[in-house]
């Protein structure tokens, strides 16, 4: 008998925790879950569809109405936390994206400190307008001069990648060239065309499993993007990594206006670009690639 006083108070004690437990879960949502078992309102993702989401981009499906206990447990194919933590983007404030590294409006994932997490580009230049870069000339000849001021997208470091296989990437454009800048020699204009159209892999040195249709010939400023206006002989970046390249003239795929019996190309000496009869011999360059 002396003991129920003590009895009574725990559990007048434990009635209060119960109720106390119960406010907390008022103010953190309910406890209920949303739906019963053979719900689909129920249903969530698993771990194996978050890492496939970051591996492919792909959402996966959650499950449907239809619900069963497993038979077994999980199988070799579930992911942990960490394995999904590795997957994960991290802050890279140095080489990191930034709004200036994509095109106005596209969303993106910010890699920088400043800019981390899910962003819309504003672009360089801002508005929708299309980003111009850097000429290359770093030698000034007067005040306010384009050595002087040096305007525009910074190059990337570096300009141009070899891909192993023939092929050679502007990382500035994303356009992919040809390395061999002479595997045609000269032609006409309508046999530049035909020859750049019919490239394919295995020829002009290629081994990047291309096939006819890939390539074409450039437009002219798609040709002139690769002119570096501080350089000449040939007018290129220095360091680039083509092969067989001459100081002469480029055939574009860009008729002339003035006169369509007319195409432009590129004096690749000194960079500056005109036009001439389409039966006149020109350089060709192949490119593929681009918008």
């Amino acid at each position: 008998m002396p003991r129920r006083p003590l009895t009574i108070a725990c559990t007048a004690a434990l009635t209060a925790a119960l109720l106390t437990l119960g406010a907390a879960g008022a103010w953190a949502g309910s406890l209920d879950a949303p739906a019963a078992p053979n719900n689909a309102g129920s249903a969530m993702y698993t771990l194996e569809s978050l890492s496939n989401r970051l591996d492919t981009g792909a959402a996966g499906s959650k499950r449907g109405a239809t619900f069963a206990e497993p038979a077994a447990a999980p199988g070799s194919t579930m992911v942990t936390l960490d394995q999904i933590m590795a997957k994960l983007p991290a802050v890279d404030a140095t080489n990191g994206a930034a709004p200036g590294d994509v095109t106005s409006g596209k969303t993106y994932w910010g890699l920088t400190a400043a800019g981390w997490g899910p962003r819309t580009g504003t672009g360089a230049g801002g508005g929708a307008s299309a980003a111009v870069p850097k000429t290359g000339q770093t030698t000034s000849n007067a005040t306010g001069d384009d050595g002087d001021l040096e305007k525009g997208v910074a190059w990337p470091s570096p300009r141009f990648t070899d891909n192993g296989n023939g092929t050679v990437t502007d990382n500035l454009s994303g356009l992919i060239w040809l390395k061999n800048a002479n595997c045609f020699a000269t032609q006409t204009w309508a046999n530049a065309l035909a020859a750049a159209n019919t490239l394919n892999s295995g020829e002009c040195s290629l081994s990047d499993g291309s096939v006819e249709g890939a390539w074409r010939l450039p437009n002219i400023k798609e040709l002139h993007s690769l002119v570096d206006f501080g350089r000449y002989n040939p007018a290129l970046p220095s360091g680039h990594p083509f092969s067989g390249v001459q100081v002469g003239f480029y055939w574009s795929s860009t008729s002339s206006a003035v006169n369509t019996s007319n195409a432009w190309y590129l004096y690749l000496y000194g960079g500056y670009v005109y036009y001439d009869a389409k039966t006149g011999d020109r350089f060709v360059w192949p490119v593929r690639g681009g918008q």
